[in-house]
């Protein structure tokens, strides 16, 4: 079989290597050119295309040792699948061997102690169908269907954030199996300076199969929704959410979205396609409270819609995922800011009024909180000090649109740039990004101190197929752990 090596030249296995490698494996491996390879292969982003040589559907840790083990023996490219909801689509790799977590979506819940320990398959759906039995949640996404891995080692923020902080910063444990196929447990007791390294810094240092979380006390109601505008009122409106937001307490979650109204089931069908402005919103406490706090929201201007009300956490975090569908092609780009300023309003405006796809939108989501109260430096997660962040979201149907909506996604992106604090979310960055944009992510204290931890955990780079942090030195392990 044709493959890629871990340098990215081409190079072959032996079938006879490859049928030893499954009969190893508790889980499935699924070969290219097998009847089902090409839904197994699909990611959420369907701009992705890669194809790799075999795809391990791992069933536990023993089998992510065995591929790391095959792989390394064979000196092939790897990437590494939880979620596979990341819009760069570094769960697969060209010609390489793809790791899919996503088999293994096992969450445990321990209500007494507050604590939840959830496998790397599962997406953010799962956990909360569990965790909400007990009216607790970890602080995630605004996605249900979102992977834990990608979000947590990536930062995550989400509704709950500006009250419990940013997803990585609610782990409490996580296991991991690095490039020598050794199992490792990183917590603020063990393994520390991983732990430091895991939150924030991607999958740049192994296989996180298991995460141990804080729970927080959420639910299982919520008041919460979306209330809408037409476009031309957008400026009246962004201004309103700046004043707003700026006295909300963190027990309120904010976003506000411009975009073609979607199709959604709790809109008005006369209203779909409409050009609108949005908030949406989710207040997280006693519901009298979170009554009184919305007044001025539900108050203000005349909306076209107003969805805003008491619902279970589990609907407001699944409330969005319809304009998120797998399959269709994605392309993103973000910019963190320290204020909203008048000229920031009419540049999104202005480039709303440009948006070609009915599916395409710019989100402003409120930050701050529990976020800015955790030191710049403690954690490798990014954009501790900024107050929202912009995600300007291409998202449309037919690949012959792509260089159209590409130059939208730019061009809104070099607009707003003027007004970012140059940082980057890493989990909003495209593949074609630039390395010095990831540098800007982390700043180059918190980028050299992940470069070091990279000389040390993967001083290869074997794990590589990711938001890339390079190790300064190159070097192969003495030795590669075999299975039991």
């Amino acid at each position: 079989m044709a493959i890629t090596l871990l340098d990215g030249s081409p190079g072959t296995l032996a079938i006879t290597d490859i049928d030893e490698f499954a009969k190893r494996l508790r889980g499935r491996l699924v070969r290219r050119g097998d009847a089902d390879y090409a839904g197994v292969r699909a990611v959420w982003n369907g701009m992705i295309e890669k194809q790799p040589a075999l795809i391990a559907r791992v069933q536990g840790v023993a089998d992510v040792i065995e591929a790391i083990c095959f792989a390394r023996k064979h000196d092939l490219l790897i990437s590494v699948r939880g979620g596979g909801h990341n819009v760069a689509g570094t769960a697969l790799c060209d010609g390489g061997l793809t790791i899919d977590l996503s088999s293994m979506k096992a969450v445990l819940v321990s209500a007494g102690a507050r604590e939840v320990v959830v496998q790397s398959g599962a997406t953010w759906g799962d956990v909360d169908r569990e965790t909400q039995l007990y009216g607790l949640a970890v602080p995630s996404g605004i996605i249900s269907n979102t992977g834990v891995p990608g979000l947590t080692l990536g930062g995550g923020f989400g509704w709950l954030s500006r009250k419990h902080g940013y997803t990585c910063d609610n782990l409490l444990e996580a296991e991991l199996v690095t490039a020598e196929g050794r199992v490792v447990r990183a917590s603020a007791e063990e393994n520390a300076d991983l732990f430091w390294g895991l939150r924030g810094g991607g999958g740049n240092f192994g296989v996180v199969t298991a995460f141990k979380f804080r729970l927080q006390p959420v639910g299982p109601q919520v008041m919460g929704g979306m209330i809408l505008y037409p476009l031309d009122k957008a400026a009246e409106v962004l201004k309103f959410f700046r004043e707003f937001t700026a006295s909300a307490p963190e027990e309120l979650g904010a976003l506000a979205v411009l975009r073609p109204a979607p199709p959604a089931p709790f809109l008005p069908k006369e209203l779909h396609g409409k050009p609108v402005v949005a908030i949406v919103v989710c207040y997280h406490g006693d519901l009298e409270e979170g009554a009184r706090v919305l007044k001025p929201l539900k108050e203000f201007g005349q909306p076209l819609a107003d969805v805003i009300g008491p619902k279970p956490f589990t609907a407001m975090q699944a409330m969005l995922d319809g304009g998120q569908l797998a399959g269709r092609q994605y392309y993103w780009k973000s910019e963190y800011l320290h204020e909203i300023r008048d000229d920031t309003i009419d540049t999104l405006i202005a480039q709303a009024r440009q948006l070609g796809s009915p599916h395409s939108a710019i989100l402003v989501f409120q930050l701050g909180g529990a976020i800015s109260r955790v030191g710049a430096t403690e954690t490798a997660a990014s954009g501790r000090d900024a107050r929202y962040i912009v995600n300007i979201a291409g998202a449309w149907e037919n690949k012959s649109d792509n260089e159209r909506e590409m130059k939208w996604v730019r061009d809104t992106w070099a607009a707003v740039r003027p007004f970012g604090t140059g940082a980057v979310y890493v989990n909003f960055m495209a593949e074609d990004e630039r390395p010095e944009r990831l540098h800007a992510a982390y700043g180059t204290a918190i980028y050299q101190r992940l470069a070091s931890l990279k000389d040390r955990y993967d001083p290869d780079n074997f794990f590589r197929t990711n938001q890339n942090i390079r190790p300064t030195q190159a070097r192969r392990p003495a030795e590669v752990a075999a299975v039991n």
